[in-house]
């Protein structure tokens, strides 16, 4: 991972740990007296039942019971999801988890598009970095090349002013 990339997922999990730590601490329920049981608010209404966090409000029949906690979802037998209200009244339990459902595929897309752009963001920026060099490295070296023959155009000159060119460069300096 470049660290553009490990820059972008450190924010978005401080991000997203700041969010979890803000609505925990916003949930955090201050002590009260014992709460009465949930069947005693039943023929109530929602709100006076659902003051216990540990109740469920049943619309159709009114009834105020004890949230069953062995089950993730209240069965139907006990109340319809459609008619089923914990924690606030204005939300039903299906309301409650499509949106949790949407909410969730959304953090889930994020995530995968934020690895997406940033590993073609590094593959990118590694083949642009690698265009680079070998272009500074081709013009480095026909700038040597250059160099090099105009070494050798002068010291050719050179010979040939003080008489020392010679057809043939393995023949020996001193036959002449």
């Amino acid at each position: 991972m470049s660290g553009v990339c490990r820059s972008l997922a450190f924010r978005f999990v401080l991000v997203f740990y700041g969010i979890i730590i803000t609505t925990t601490d916003a949930q955090t329920p201050t002590p009260s007296p014992a709460p009465a049981p949930c069947a005693l608010r039943s023929n109530t209404s929602c709100a006076e039942c659902l003051q216990n966090v540990t109740c469920l409000w049943c619309t159709p029949t009114k009834q105020c019971l004890d949230y069953p906690v062995r089950n993730i979802l209240p069965p139907s037998s006990v109340c319809p999801l459609n008619d089923a209200r914990w924690g606030v009244c204005w939300v039903n339990f299906q309301i409650l988890i499509i949106t949790m459902s949407v909410l969730a595929g959304i953090i889930i897309i994020a995530i995968l598009v934020c690895c997406l752009c940033c590993c073609k963001c590094e593959r990118v920026g590694t083949k642009g970095e690698d265009a680079k060099v070998e272009r500074q490295t081709r013009a480095r070296k026909s700038r040597q090349k250059a160099k090099r023959t105009e070494m050798q155009l002068r010291h050719d000159e050179i010979r040939q002013k003080y008489g020392l060119a010679k057809d043939n460069p393995y023949a020996r300096m001193n036959d002449h």
